[in-house]
């Protein structure tokens, strides 16, 4: 039988004593976690192995003995080391021995079969970094990609034993070299237990201030609750804003780190983590823009220019409708209902540039308050902008919405009005199509009716064609703004710097490098971690947005449009109804 015995790097060059470690049956493997130091009393070694399992519910055991042979190998150590087999009964039992200068290692498993009678078995030694272990979070192979050559062929389920172990005995390696205890070992610790005053500080520091950041929320939270803020047209504003949207999905970020609840596993910390880097980020680019905006009159400039886009943006679609109102393309429309159209479009307009030029003395004002939303974040002003364009374009999106509500008219009353020729009607209770009989004058009226919607039909179709573009130009800048403040609020930044500054915080797997391969010697392998590709980083520790992300796909978009049906963000799927 072959046995796994995973040996830390840092305990190579430690003085001779007991492997303290766990056994894990399953996976035929030793995982050795330190060696205790002559001189010891066995008693207060296995008090110590005690305490160690009762705070880290991990099975710590003493697996055997470590012999490091600086000098000539002395027969006494040896049979001492042989007779601790009994006072520290374990199956199998391990004998590790590193031979001076470091080039031989022998490596000895034994099992007691009887009276007087053992077995040996073969033992692959395997090292490995127990720092990186200890801080590293093995991901299940679901989300991993194909596996890289020289990765373990058996995957991380055997493995996960292995991180687990290390990772819950954190407890073991809280002693030193310096400590003054009645047992001595040798971790990857042991030098000295890693530390920084200002991380402690912080955390004596955190408690009080959480406590009183989420007491300011949770008052915060319960103004925006209150019974005013509920109305019908404060809460309808409410709900189309995407100001007020970033600014919910901020103060449930806000909440989550002040949150006084520790976390209670390695992914909600990472979730915590990559939302204070987030809000770092959107507060910081904030900061840039705001100081950006307000240096050199910059603002002053952007309001001198808005008033002439408005207004070149107005003449535009004034031509554009002068021309729909003649021939366009060489197209003959219905001279009636073409210059009705025109018409109507062209007062909205008239309305429009009149409502831009009474708002002009304001705009400055206006545009210095906007900016000083920035100092909330980028997220928040870049929200308020894609609010303005809306506000902006709101005469485009009446034009839209009117060219909609005609052209679905029209569509409904051919569809209806060709059932009829076929001698059917929607049945409305049982929402499908049934058999019905018509008398003459129901055909005749219907056959008038529907040659007169078939000759309006091109030119309703005509302008909601042109205003559904000019609607979806709209719909792409809005789509575009959306898309920025959901990359910086869903990018898990945290997780990005640990794979690029520590890549063995994020593993995917491991692979094994052979350190010696020869007959007669056991077989020497270092454990390698493999970390986790960018891809699956982010995909696997993104962050939940703010955003509607689209519900339809380009197929449904286009059976919406050519039904007449509006789009986002206002157009809501609704049952048929005829």
């Amino acid at each position: 039988m072959v046995l796994k015995a995973f040996f830390p790097t840092c305990c190579a060059s430690a003085d001779s004593g007991l492997l303290v470690g766990r056994w894990v049956p399953e996976q035929s493997c030793a995982v050795v976690l330190a060696v205790v130091h002559f001189p010891f009393i066995p008693i207060q070694v296995k008090q110590l192995l005690a305490q160690v399992q009762q705070a880290s519910q991990v099975g710590v055991a003493v697996l055997g003995t470590w012999c490091c042979c600086r000098q000539e190998p002395e027969e006494s150590l040896g049979r001492f080391l042989e007779g601790l087999a009994a006072v520290f009964p374990h199956e199998p039992w391990l004998r590790l021995c590193r031979e001076r200068g470091g080039t031989f290692w022998s490596c000895e498993a034994t099992r007691r079969q009887g009276p007087g009678a053992s077995s040996e078995d073969q033992v692959t030694l395997i090292f490995y970094d127990q720092r990186q272990v200890l801080l590293s979070q093995l991901h299940p192979p679901a989300v991993l990609p194909d596996r890289q050559v020289g990765a373990d062929p058996t995957g991380t389920g055997g493995l996960a034993a292995v991180f687990h172990t290390v990772a819950c005995s954190e407890a073991l390696f809280r002693s030193d070299r310096f400590d003054e205890g009645p047992v001595r070992l040798s971790h990857w610790q042991s030098e000295g237990v890693e530390a920084s005053i200002l991380a402690e500080l912080a955390k004596r520091a955190s408690g009080p201030v959480c406590l009183l950041l989420a007491s300011l929320l949770s008052l915060v939270s319960a103004v925006g609750a209150c019974r005013v803020f509920q109305l019908r047209p404060l809460s309808f504003l409410g709900s189309k804003l995407s100001t007020c949207e970033q600014l919910r999905h901020r103060l449930e970020h806000l909440r989550l780190i002040f949150s006084t609840k520790k976390a209670e596993n390695p992914a909600q910390l990472m979730r915590k983590a990559n939302t204070v880097a987030s809000v770092l980020l959107d507060v910081a680019l904030g900061l840039l823009l705001l100081s950006w905006l307000h240096g050199r009159s910059r603002i002053g400039h952007l309001a001198d220019t808005l008033i002439p886009v408005a207004d070149h943006v107005a003449e535009e679609l004034q031509h554009l409708l002068q021309w729909l109102m003649g021939a366009p393309a060489g197209l003959k429309m219905n001279r009636a209902l073409d210059q009705v159209l025109g018409r109507f479009f062209l007062y909205h307009i008239h309305l429009w540039i009149s409502y831009i030029h009474l708002m002009s003395p304001f705009v400055e004002h206006i545009l210095w308050h906007v900016g000083l939303s920035a100092c909330l974040g980028l997220t928040v002003a870049l929200s308020l902008l894609a609010d303005i364009v809306a506000l902006l374009t709101f005469h485009i999106y009446c034009f839209y919405v009117y060219g909609a509500r005609l052209y679905r008219l029209k569509i409904h009353g051919l569809s209806s009005l060709w059932r009829l020729f076929r001698g059917k009607k929607w049945n409305a209770l049982r929402r499908r199509v049934d058999s019905c009989s018509y008398d003459l004058d129901q055909l005749f009226i219907g056959t008038l009716l529907f040659t007169i919607l078939l000759f309006l039909l091109p030119t309703t179709a005509l302008y909601y064609l042109v205003f559904t573009l000019l609607r979806l130009l709209v719909v792409a800048v809005q789509g575009l703004i959306h898309l920025l403040v959901d990359l910086i609020n869903s990018l898990p930044l945290y997780s990005l710097g640990l794979r690029l500054c520590r890549p063995y915080r994020l593993a995917a797997g491991v692979k094994f490098r052979v350190l010696e391969h020869e007959a007669g010697r056991p077989l020497r392998l270092l454990m390698q971690i493999n970390p986790l590709p960018y891809s699956r980083v982010v995909h696997t520790y993104r962050l939940p947005s703010c955003g509607g992300h689209p519900q339809h796909s380009w197929g449904s978009l286009c059976r919406r449009l050519f039904s007449g049906e509006l789009i986002y963000p206002w157009g809501q799927r609704s049952d048929r109804q005829d």
